[in-house]
């Protein structure tokens, strides 16, 4: 009988996850979509470690432990496969680790980048996205709290386009997109990661929406575009929010009118701007909360999908909620729809937006050369505060902003060309853009100081 008692207390016995490899330094993923047959090569291209705008955050500034952990889309040593990677920059030693190579998505496709989120407890959740169906997405928790070291898979399931929104004391909504028909947005809820509501649809417009997302408190909030028939995706328009103060229980608009779930009309109570009137498409770019906790958009409106001077401007926007109506203002101009770049609201009612809006080295291509903006009046007016990158070789886009950021690890992005394949390096900077750091490229120890880009 203590044979037998034996056999099976071994068969129980789970073995902990291994410690995860960990690559040589910071190397990002190169991707591109739609060859243009014309001088700009692709509809978009380029650098795509941070890559894309859908799903956030990719970073969180951790207080107890005074480090800012991060995911992003590497590199394999074959430049052929995207490898999800997990690291942090520790602000008290201002170094970096080794990044740790938590899986290989064994696809060039970077809408596969992971996303992140920490619990109260301190863990690591990292959420695997996968373009379609056509994979598998996984969620990951690393094994000791705060650590990159080792992680144990929580569940192989399919999503794209992640939003895990992490609320203490009552858990996980996990906005996401399901593709099915076209691109439709759902949630679900756990209070632990490890059991989840069933899928709530959310909206799923014509042929589907995307959609950025934001949390302030206890209160999550979605801004979305629609997909019109026939060109779909290549004629995204119109700017539609909705919010939840109850963890997905109920939706409201921004005055708090409760809207039914799920919308699939074009006219809906969550419309903010009709941009189809106006015969514009749009590019969501953020979504951020002023002192009140009232909404703030950050979007790029152009007239086709195509790059190039054609369908120009490339007109940013901020669309505010004060409290009784939306104020749409202007913002600035760039050369290309995936412009990508965060906007900041701060205690002192600063605006604070860094962007790709100089052409860089690839003009008409996906990013540029950063720049920092802000404004003092909610964004009537804005100040060009300073250029922080001057690339000879690369453009530079999909800028990051880190959930609770700090002021010394503001930004973080990746380089790459435009125009052809290349490699990509992870850039960060502090909030009044002082200093440009590389994380990188190929470490001499296990701990490292970024470079500093002149």
């Amino acid at each position: 009988m203590l044979g037998t008692f034996l056999i099976l207390s071994a068969s129980l016995i789970v073995e902990a996850p291994a410690p995860l490899p960990r690559a040589e330094g910071y190397v990002g993923c190169w991707y591109s979509v739609g060859a243009t047959k014309d001088e700009y090569k692709y509809k978009y291209s380029g650098g795509m470690a941070t890559y894309p705008q859908q799903q956030s955050p990719i970073a969180i500034y951790d207080a107890p432990s005074n480090r800012t952990f991060f995911v992003y889309g590497g590199a394999d040593p074959a430049r052929k496969s995207i490898l999800h990677m997990v690291s942090y920059y520790d602000h008290a030693s201002g170094t970096v680790p080794r990044p740790a190579i938590l899986l290989d998505k064994k696809t060039s496709d970077a809408h596969d980048n992971p996303c992140l989120a920490i619990d109260a407890e301190g863990y690591l959740w990292v959420f695997s996205n996968a373009h379609g169906t056509a994979r598998p997405s996984f969620i990951h928790r690393s094994v000791a709290p705060r650590s990159i070291d080792a992680f144990e898979k929580i569940e192989e399931t399919n999503f794209s386009y992640g939003h895990p929104r992490y609320v203490p004391g009552k858990g996980f909504l996990f906005l996401h997109t399901k593709y099915s028909g076209g691109r439709g947005l759902r949630f679900t809820t756990s209070p632990d990661g490890r059991d989840w509501s069933p899928f709530t649809p959310l909206a799923h417009i014509d042929q589907g929406d995307y959609q950025v997302t934001g949390r302030r408190d206890g209160l999550i909030a979605t801004v979305f575009d629609f997909h019109p028939k026939p060109l779909g995706l290549d004629a995204r328009t119109n700017l539609y929010y909705l919010q939840t103060a109850d963890m997905g229980a109920t939706w409201t608009r921004a005055d708090g009118q409760v809207v039914p779930l799920p919308l699939s009309e074009p006219d809906n109570p969550a419309l903010v701007r009709d941009y189809r009137a106006e015969g514009k498409l749009v590019y969501l770019k953020d979504l951020n909360f002023d002192a009140d906790g009232n909404p703030v958009v950050l979007y790029l409106t152009s007239k086709g999908h195509e790059p190039g001077p054609r369908n120009g401007p490339h007109e940013w926007h901020t669309a505010r909620w004060d409290g009784r109506a939306w104020i749409v203002r202007p913002f600035t101009t760039s050369d290309h729809n995936y412009d990508h770049g965060p906007l900041y609201i701060e205690p002192d009612g600063t605006w604070r937006v860094i962007a790709p809006t100089e052409p860089g080295p690839q003009p008409f291509g996906t990013g540029g050369d950063l720049v920092m903006w802000t404004s003092n009046d909610q964004g009537a007016s804005w100040t060009r505060v300073k250029q922080l990158t001057a690339d000879k070789a690369r453009n530079h886009t999909y800028v990051k902003r880190p959930e609770n950021a700090h002021p010394d690890f503001y930004a973080i992005w990746a380089d790459g060309d435009a125009r052809a394949k290349s490699e990509s390096s992870l850039y960060f900077t502090d909030r009044l853009g002082a200093r440009v750091r590389r994380l990188p490229v190929k470490m001499t120890a296990d701990v490292q100081a970024p470079e500093a880009v002149e």
